[in-house]
């Protein structure tokens, strides 16, 4: 599972960066209003992340809600998307396989108590934001500009060249 993990958060990684580099194009003053949204719906899955990372490491976050109260410019929120998002790869090429599993309880923000499996915690941070660059894209495709590709398929084969070559014989594992 560690790999499918490490490849999903891979995905991640290189959607978010996609998305910044399509927001970067749009008029800042001409659509000053949906480009706030769009910063916002970012801010809140980076926020997201952000609590499930401290979840992970055991430590105490300081986030209050879901989201922030200042929005954050587009350049700050994609350095600290980035950094977000490199932290992850990072834990996924530490943590033990086995790890995975463990259940770790903790409070959301309204206080209400649950309790997730690290396999789980890592899922949803992965779901969450392709859910929220969902949301992004819609509001691209309103302006008339086409979301960046933001599919684990075009990545893989982005990525992975290799898996583009015609009669390649696929692996079958038991």
């Amino acid at each position: 599972m560690t790999a499918l993990l490490q490849k999903l958060f891979g995905y991640h990684a290189w959607a978010n960066n996609d998305l910044f580099d399509k927001l970067e194009t749009l008029d800042q003053a001409q659509h000053k209003s949906e480009l706030h949204t769009a910063l916002r719906l970012i801010n809140h899955y980076h926020v997201v992340a952000q609590i499930f990372a401290a979840n992970l490491s055991g430590v105490q976050h300081n986030y209050a809600s879901g989201n922030t109260a200042e929005t954050p410019t587009l350049d700050e929120l994609r350095a600290a998307l980035a950094s977000s998002d490199q932290w992850y790869l990072n834990y996924l090429r530490s943590v033990p396989p086995a790890n995975l599993r463990e259940t770790i309880p903790f409070a959301f923000t309204d206080g209400d108590k649950g309790y997730m499996s690290r396999e789980e915690m890592l899922t949803h941070v992965a779901l969450h934001g392709g859910y929220h660059r969902g949301e992004v894209g819609r509001l691209l495709w309103q302006l008339s500009v086409t979301p960046p590709w933001d599919t684990f398929a075009v990545y893989l084969h982005q990525t992975e060249p290799g898996r583009r070559l015609q009669g390649g014989e696929p692996s079958v594992s038991a």
